[in-house]
């Protein structure tokens, strides 16, 4: 098992930044690829980046691209999400997963943290 909390959400005004953590505990030798997840008030919750843990392949959704920079700190079993010039469509419950595979479910999943963005 895995256990995933993460921290770093909060409100801020539209193009502002907030950078978000999330810290690994558990078995994190078995993680294959980590990544940050939102859902919206009335939406799924959808992916917004991955990467993978023991390579540097990366992959963000294109609404976030050049905007939101995703890293890892494999030492600390931590995963990064900063997000800069923010606006009101990133607001969303945002939240840590983790996978033993590449492919497939997730397995592992955060609390969620809450970013908001005013305009």
């Amino acid at each position: 098992q895995v256990q995933l909390v993460e921290s770093g959400g909060g409100t801020v005004q539209a193009g502002g930044s907030l950078r978000l953590s999330c810290v690994a505990s558990g078995r994190t030798s078995s993680i294959a690829r980590m990544g940050w997840f939102r859902q919206g008030p009335g939406n799924a919750r959808d992916i917004v980046a991955n990467i993978r843990w023991n390579e540097d392949r990366i992959y963000y959704i294109e609404s976030v691209k050049g905007r939101f920079t995703i890293s890892k700190d494999v030492t600390k079993n931590m995963l990064f999400l900063q997000m800069n010039r923010l606006n009101p469509e990133d607001t969303a419950a945002y939240y840590c997963a983790a996978d033993e595979s590449i492919i497939g479910q997730w397995d592992y999943w955060g609390q969620g943290t809450q970013v908001t963005v005013s305009s």
